[in-house]
């Protein structure tokens, strides 16, 4: 009579196990609690396509049609901080659309520029966004664009309701966020695998279907036109680039040298188990001679 009872305690175990899939750990530290939220207006402005752009005192809407997508700017650039927004997503047919909060020096360095990037990338029914994570190192410097990416699928839907998404830049390291939660850490091995130069934020909403959707498989159909982008929460701190060089980079932990807690660790190791789709540094495909901090 005790099969029954094993059988179900193994149905249990397994139920459980497979919920931990779905269900992150606790980081246990929340760095967008420590950054006062600003409006739209205070730190950004319009870059471009200004008439698929609306703002009011909580945030800005951003649409992409067959015309136009548009784009925004922070105000001042950084050297290092923590820079986030609360998103939403469009919902349904995004193939070839990607929507994006990033930091960049691309307008003071053409062709030879650093770039942070959060991008997401549209998708056809009943598939999920992509999130891919991206550094760019001065640009195409050797003659190619160089990327370092590492993409994930969600634990929720990005399009029912906003969630927060974040970039702590600081001389150590880069970490990702997802709602406090560590989702990349990309170290600085060395300065010319790391961004060290002032850059500003973006966000931006554009058509990039010969790439963006299963390797450009799936374009941009603008019969489901427009495509939107909702951003509200606005965070930014950190030293700009006219700071004193006293001034105390951002971290996302605790710990004022920077760094991760243990439990941060955890949570980030379970998002890069059970929801990363792609990671650079075990791509065969890649020469890894040009991404050296893949080499151990």
């Amino acid at each position: 009579m005790a099969f029954p009872f094993i059988f179900l305690f193994a149905s249990l175990f397994f139920m459980a196990s497979s919920s931990n899939a779905y269900w992150p750990p606790s980081p246990g530290y929340w760095p967008s609690s420590k950054v006062r939220s600003m409006s739209f207006y205070n730190g950004y402005r319009n870059l471009w396509g200004p008439q698929h752009q609306s703002m009011d005192q909580h945030g800005t809407t951003i649409w992409l049609d067959r015309t136009s997508g548009s784009g925004f700017k922070s105000n001042r650039p950084f050297r290092s901080g923590y820079f986030g927004a609360s998103i939403k997503l469009h919902p349904g047919y995004t193939a070839g659309v990607i929507t994006a909060f990033y930091l960049s020096n691309n307008e003071a360095h053409p062709g030879f520029h650093d770039e942070v990037d959060i991008e997401f990338l549209g998708t056809t029914f009943g598939k999920p966004y992509t999130l891919q994570t991206n550094v760019y190192i001065r640009g195409s410097g050797d003659g190619k664009i160089i990327g370092r990416e590492m993409k994930f699928h969600l634990w929720f839907d990005p399009t029912k309701k906003f969630h927060h998404y974040a970039i702590v830049w600081n001389p150590k390291e880069l970490i990702f966020l997802v709602d406090d939660m560590p989702i990349r850490r990309y170290p600085r091995k060395s300065d010319a695998t790391f961004p060290l130069r002032p850059m500003w934020v973006y966000g931006s909403i554009w058509d990039a279907s010969s790439w963006a959707t299963e390797d450009g498989k799936y374009k941009a159909d603008y019969k489901y036109q427009p495509f939107v982008a909702k951003y509200t929460n606005f965070k930014a701190s950190g030293c700009t680039a006219y700071a004193s060089r006293w001034c105390r980079p951002a971290t996302a932990s605790p710990y004022r040298s920077g760094g991760l807690t243990r439990q941060q660790h955890w949570s980030m190791s379970w998002v890069q188990r059970h929801h990363m789709v792609y990671n650079y540094c075990q791509d065969p495909k890649r020469d890894h001679r040009l991404t050296p901090e893949c080499w151990g």
